[in-house]
């Protein structure tokens, strides 16, 4: 049965509504605790690589977030100061984010496989006091701490000792209430650094109205969400937008329990999490799904799931795995595609799970989907004009949604660099067209299809190329676990097309492999993509949201 497509009408009838005063904490954690109906509710489920299972609720959560911002307002954090978050997926990091934003400082989320270097750049560059961290990131803090005067470090966890401030003893000294603050909606939340695939990172503020603009596009590419949700799950670090913005923070919106997992991503654990939880609803990179293809090609047989929607993010999802999700978990995959600065912005959007009214509009093949509603999306050129239809361009977002409304989903700049977010936006009109640095066309029916970063698209023969659909078509062969698709200078071509590719377990690297994969390629798409040279790798270089970084390959190649 096909699915009917509702998103003209979506779009016309949809207007924002921003309150002046709005908080995350607030929206997140506060209305829940404060009503008897909600308090006991499940907000936080915590599983440790031991399997030990921890819940907490929306009472709980509430009441640890006002011990730590009790104790960090005795430590000296006050409104607009950063206060950085170096943890996993843990309790303590949600209450951490929950504490910080309701006393109208901004929390700073970083990675836990930062290196010393990584972290003193940013402690740095943010001018941060304080630092929340845990075991798996304390040695790294502590040594990047030496090279900035004055940070103060709270240990969690295993770590209590180890820094300057235990955090148990901490909240066993502040009160378990306290009275948040009254922030605006466009007061920044949170500052995130851009991951930096080209150039060093830029720290982007973020402010509490983001939260809203968020919202349209995780409710459709979770199939309406809340509905039917049991438990959400992903395995995106909290310390990125993706696990952020699109998981833990519009699970707790809506007031539903998210999962919180403390290992290491791997198919089985993923499989086991879901089935054990009853996960309903879970953000997968398409690099996770990829690897939970090829360990588990028919999940049914192992696991007894419950998905009702997937959206994936980050890389192209592709064919093998579009068909997978489809005919092996259930469910149609909801491609989304956003950033850092401005995130959540395209998408699919069908309620597409069997026994589902049909509503929102169907799912593409091989597409990014379209603007959610709220959104003005257009692909634009280099001097910011709008392209017609199936011509390539740089995806671009507008300041204002079809009715002029300001979009709230935008970043309010990056940290002390006007010229850099002057220079995000078309002829450096902060009002005009948001550039995304992401190349694409527009179909006829509004649709994205991915063509690659703007520096990840290139030309060979004369043809314009992007390393999305080559990537795609190597990973269906069997023999490939994951590729990346890079240009190979070239005196006669102007470029070749090389890729680097991992082996798939059971399978070695060959000559006669290469001649397989470049005979696949060559009969499926055009003859300027199969790559003319094929180099295995053990491993691609992935950032920690899950992007391959191929201007390290191209480095590579470089030196190579």
């Amino acid at each position: 049965m096909s699915i009917p497509d509702h998103y003209c009408l979506l779009h016309r009838n949809f207007f924002w509504k921003v309150p002046q005063r709005f908080n995350v904490a607030q929206a997140c954690c506060g209305r829940w605790a404060a009503s008897s109906r909600t308090a006991g509710q499940t907000a936080v489920i915590v599983e440790q690589e031991s399997g030990r299972i921890d819940r907490y609720t929306y009472a709980a959560l509430q009441s640890e977030a006002n011990r730590l911002s009790n104790a960090l307002k005795r430590l000296g954090v006050k409104p607009g100061d950063r206060v950085a978050i170096v943890m996993p997926q843990r309790f303590e990091t949600a209450v951490a984010h929950m504490a910080i934003t309701q006393m109208a400082a901004v929390a700073m989320p970083m990675s836990m496989l930062f290196g010393v270097e990584a972290l003193e750049f940013r402690l740095r560059d943010s001018g941060t006091r304080i630092v929340i961290t845990d075991e798996h990131a304390m040695v790294n803090v502590l040594a990047a701490r030496t090279l900035v005067s004055d940070v103060v470090v709270i240990g969690v966890g295993q770590a209590q000792r180890d820094g300057d401030y235990g955090y148990r003893q901490l909240l066993d000294k502040s009160a378990s209430s306290f009275t948040p603050q009254a922030t605006r909606a466009d007061d920044p939340a949170f500052f995130l650094y851009t991951s930096g695939t080209t150039g060093p990172p830029k720290g982007a503020l973020i402010p509490h109205r983001a939260l809203i603009g968020n919202l349209p596009g995780f409710v459709a590419s979770q199939n309406w969400f809340p509905l039917n949700a049991t438990v959400f799950w992903s395995p995106a670090d909290w310390a990125w937008t993706g696990g952020l913005m699109d998981a833990l923070l519009p699970t707790l919106y809506f007031g539903k329990p998210i999962l919180a997992f403390t290992g290491r991503f791997s198919p089985q654990r993923a499989f086991e999490l879901m089935q054990g939880h009853a996960v309903s609803h879970s953000f997968l990179f398409p690099t996770a799904l990829k690897a939970m293809m090829k360990a588990y090609p028919d999940p049914g047989r192992h696991f007894d799931l419950g998905l009702q929607a997937i959206m994936s993010a980050g890389e192209s999802v592709g064919d093998a795995v579009y068909d997978y999700c489809e005919s092996r978990l259930g469910v149609v995959v909801n491609e989304m595609f956003g950033q850092t600065e401005v995130n959540y912005i395209v998408g699919n959007g069908a309620m597409n799970h069997r026994g589902h009214p049909q509503v929102g509009w169907p799912a593409k093949r091989g597409s990014m989907g379209r603007p959610y509603p709220g959104h003005r999306v257009e692909v634009i050129d280099e001097v910011g004009r709008v392209l017609p239809r199936g011509e390539v361009g740089e995806v671009a977002i507008h300041r204002r949604d079809r009715h002029g409304a300001l979009d709230p989903i935008f970043f309010l700049g990056y940290w002390n660099n006007p010229r850099a977010t002057e220079a995000k936006f078309a002829n450096h009109d902060l009002q005009s067209w948001c550039r995304t640095g992401d190349m694409a066309l527009m179909d006829a029916d509004g649709y994205l299809i991915y063509q690659g970063r703007t520096d990840d698209v290139f030309k060979t023969s004369g043809y314009r190329v992007g390393p999305g659909e080559i990537e795609n078509c190597l990973v269906k062969h069997p023999a490939v676990a994951n590729a990346a698709v890079i240009p190979k200078p070239d005196a006669e071509r102007g470029a070749v097309v090389k890729a680097f590719v991992v082996v798939a377990a059971g399978h070695a690297a060959s000559a006669t492999l290469i001649d397989e994969l470049q005979a696949f390629v060559r009969k499926r798409l055009a003859p300027y993509q199969y790559p003319k040279e094929i180099e295995f790798i053990d491993a691609l270089p992935m950032t920690t949201t899950g992007k391959i970084q191929r201007n390290v390959l191209r480095a590579r190649q470089q030196e190579g």
